[in-house]
């Protein structure tokens, strides 16, 4: 069992930050390549939303990398209170530029900015992820986890939202 955790614990790490490293390379790829993409992906707003997203991306995978050094160490309870209180910080933090994101939004709405949609779909995206990390788990990557879901008839907390509820 031990094992298995620390794999999908792994996994999990992994994962986001490839995640949050590809995308970052792909942004600046198509900026190098395609001249089109330019106003889309140079704007302030874009590159508000995307920052945000990958600051968020970059917590979650901060959040896993500490669950599995934790079990390396056989330790399988909650996060320090120290490092728990850093989610709490990153939790209001991200409300914080999340607001900011919607000032940016109405803004980009009212003007009819020719990146308004791509601004919106990261905007979104970002703040999917927020609820995913910190309130409901929103992401299932398995069968069993698919099933799991369905014989609760429902969406749980997130981990690190059970572990922030204890703090």
């Amino acid at each position: 069992m031990k094992i298995n955790v620390k794999r999908k614990l792994l996994s999990l790490f992994t994962g986001e930050l490839f995640a949050a490293v590809s995308f970052a390379l792909l942004w600046i790829m198509y900026i190098q390549l395609f001249d089109w993409t330019e106003p889309y992906l140079t704007s302030f707003p874009s590159l508000y939303a995307f920052v945000l997203l990958e600051f968020i991306l970059l917590q979650g995978s901060f959040y896993w990398f500490l669950k599995f050094r934790q079990v390396q160490r056989e330790c399988y309870s909650h996060l320090p209170y120290r490092q728990l209180r850093l989610f709490v910080f990153f939790k209001r933090f991200n409300l914080f530029l999340i607001a900011i994101g919607l000032l940016l939004m109405i803004y980009q709405y009212k003007i009819n900015a020719v990146d308004f949609y791509w601004f919106l779909f990261l905007y979104v995206f970002a703040i999917i992820e927020y609820i995913n990390y910190y309130h409901i788990r929103l992401s299932y990557q398995s069968i069993d986890e698919i099933k799991d879901l369905i014989r609760q008839r429902g969406l749980r907390s997130s981990k690190l939202a059970r572990e922030l509820k204890n703090l």
